[in-house]
Parts: C-alpha cells; structure tokens; sequence
C-alpha cells in the first residue's frame, strides 16, 4: 500500500502535511509554552489538521486543503509567536533568563521559516522546504540549554556530594569510639549505613569497669533528614544518664525529650545495662528488634518493647531483668540486618542472622562483627 505511485502512498504524503500540526502542538504543549487561550487555539488547529487528513484520505488531495492549511498555519503561527514573545511572564517564571532567551530565538527563527513556506504555499506547490532546517535550529536552541542545564545540575550534585562527605564525617564524630578496657565486658561496634548518611545511631551512655548501658536506635527513613534526628537522639539519650541503671525511665524520658521535635518521624530504641557485680541483664525497648542472648549453643530472644520514640507524648516502657551468666554474649542490631538480601533476592532474617550467631559463638564479638555483613550491630560478651 505503501508503495510509490499508488493511490494510498500519494494520500498518505499529503495527509502527513496536515496531521504534523498535532505532535507539532504536543512537542510546544510538554514545554509549558502555551497558556489556557493559546491551548484552546491549538486545540483547534490540531482539530483542523486530523479533519484535513480524513479529507484527504478518503476524498483524495486538494489544493483547496493546502489553501486552508497553509492560511491556518500562517495565522495561528503568527498568533503564538507575538503572544510568546511579549508575554513577559513566561521570561519571569523560566529557571534562568538566559536561557529563556535562547529558546526564543530559536523559535522565531523557526517560525519565521514556518511562516516563509506556508506563504509561498499560497502561490506555488513546488517552493523548497526550508520548514525542517528552522525546526532544526530550534532543537539546536534546545539542545544548548539542555546542555547548559546538565553542566549546572553536574556542578550541584558535586557541591551536593561535598556536603554529603561533611555530614558523614560529622555523623560518624557522634558515635563513640571503642569501649573502654573492663575486665567484665567486651564490646564490638560496627557502623556501615546504606547511605552517605543515615539514621542509625549507638551509644555508651555506661562504661566503666563493672557496668555498661548500651543504647542502640534506628531513625525511620533516610538520609540527612534521619541524619539529623539521630543527633537529637545523642542529645535525648545524654540528658538521661542519671537513669542509666533503669532502662524503662530511661527510654521514658528519651521519648518526652524527642516528642514534637522529630517532624513526623520516629525513633525505635533499645537499651540494655549490664551490671557484673549483680551478674544482672536490664533491658527495655522502643519498637525495636528484639535483643539477643547467645548461650552456649542457644539463641534467646528478649523482647520487651514499648512505643516508638518521638511519636507519642505519653509512653510507658517495662524492664525485663535476667541473670549473666559467664561466656554470655548479647547482640543488638538494626532491621538492617534482617532486610539485607543475596544476589537471589534472598532476606537474611532473624533465622539467619540466629544461626550466624550460633555458628561464631567461639569468635571474639569483633570477628563476628566484622563476619557478620551487617549494616549495624553490637555483640557484648561476659
């Protein structure tokens, strides 16, 4: 049907003619360039030009087509030239000015040659298309600024990644180094976010020879906004020291603290304080996963939890207690470890991390802690 000569190929040439006013008026409509009065009048004109080509198609070519088309063209053309031109508020509302500019003059170029073809038209069915070499230098126009943008959009996420580095670095500031030498505790501590910055955080609020208090916390979301909060969470979790050796009051007073300063975001917690002179486990927490107790060959899970951080004024929170034995070791840890997955797609999951635990009980908790692959987590042993 398609082949030179035939009578569908002569229809469908000329019919092009016509239908180009439609991607023509969708190609200006994606830039935004039309306001409500001038989508109308496109509307209009893409209208006139599918009524042509059904004309056409079925009735065959005419020049009195062509005569409507080209008068069409050469008025709406001219229409939206001198409303895009004068209309100041299109220059007030684009990005940068300068490339306002250019856009512009890439597009009176090309209507100008767009107006030049259609008159000529009016007169004479075999003037030269010069209608494709103004389009092509307003996709040049386009092109520059499309270029000049991505520079722009280049050197902002390079100042962007700087200030990620700052915030890492500061982040990381706020995070305690080792544990102190005692002859009672051992402590491993591995910080690994999925992000430049994140949420989670850790803490020695105890460290001493014969208690410690950890607190470990998860802020939701990511980023510098969860960045952020988890240094609140530092200053929440200091203001409560004197209540180290009570985990529920602890976290109590974490939440009163934290409560509408998070901007709907919460906070999950936990809070665990050793005592090696009562050979005494305290542990209380705030939406979080459960702790881990490894004895011997045994996983235990500790549960105690109350609600999150930062999301309620009132909240009360438990202790649960239970008796150290020598050789103990605990392990708390972000959902991050439960989350991570294989190549197959494949979660870790708490039986995995679990059966981990279990098959590097004879490790010291820094090699398990490096083993383990995971985003964060603590192992303590007595």
């Amino acid at each position: 049907m398609t082949v030179h000569g035939s009578t569908f190929y002569t229809r469908l040439r000329s019919g092009i003619d016509y239908i180009v006013l439609i991607p023509a008026f969708l190609f200006f409509t994606s830039l935004g360039l039309p306001k409500r009065f001038e989508r109308a009048v496109g509307y209009a004109m893409a209208g006139m030009g599918g009524a042509l080509a059904a004309a056409n198609f079925l009735f065959g070519d005419s020049g009195f087509y062509h005569l409507i088309n080209n008068i069409a063209v050469i008025a709406a053309t001219s229409f939206f030239l001198i409303r895009f031109m004068t209309d100041s508020s299109a220059e007030r509302s684009s990005p940068v000015a300068a490339d306002f500019a250019v856009i512009r003059w890439g597009l009176l170029i090309f209507v100008a040659f767009v107006v030049w073809e259609n008159l000529t038209g009016l007169f004479t069915r075999s003037s030269p298309k010069v209608e494709p070499f103004g389009f092509a230098v307003f996709l040049g126009t386009l092109g520059y600024v499309a270029a000049r943008r991505t520079l722009q959009r280049d050197q902002q996420l390079n100042e962007i990644q700087k200030e990620l580095d700052v915030a890492r670095r500061i982040q990381l500031s706020i995070l305690p180094t080792e544990f102190p030498n005692s002859p009672h505790f051992r402590v491993a501590a591995r910080y690994v976010p999925m992000t430049s910055v994140a949420g989670d955080f850790y803490d020695y609020i105890v460290a001493d020879d014969h208690q410690a208090g950890l607190l470990i916390a998860d802020v939701s979301g990511h980023g510098v906004p969860a960045a952020l909060i988890a240094s609140m969470v530092k200053l929440a979790a200091a203001s409560q020291r004197g209540l180290a050796d009570e985990p529920s009051r602890f976290l109590s007073g974490m939440n009163s603290a934290l409560f509408g300063n998070t901007q709907n975001q919460f906070v999950t917690a936990a809070y665990v304080h050793l005592n090696a002179e009562l050979r005494e486990l305290r542990y209380s927490a705030a939406g979080h996963p459960p702790l881990l107790l490894v004895r011997n060959e045994c996983v235990t899970r500790i549960e105690e939890n109350g609600l999150m951080l930062g999301a309620f004024g009132v909240a009360s929170y438990s202790t649960a207690v239970h008796k150290l034995e020598a050789g103990d070791r605990i392990v708390m840890y972000t959902d991050g470890i439960l989350e991570a997955s294989n190549a197959a797609g494949d979660f870790f999951g708490h039986d995995g991390l679990c059966n981990l635990l279990a098959e590097t009980r004879g490790l010291s908790p820094a090699m398990t802690a490096d083993g383990d692959g995971s985003r964060t987590s603590r192992n303590t042993s007595r």
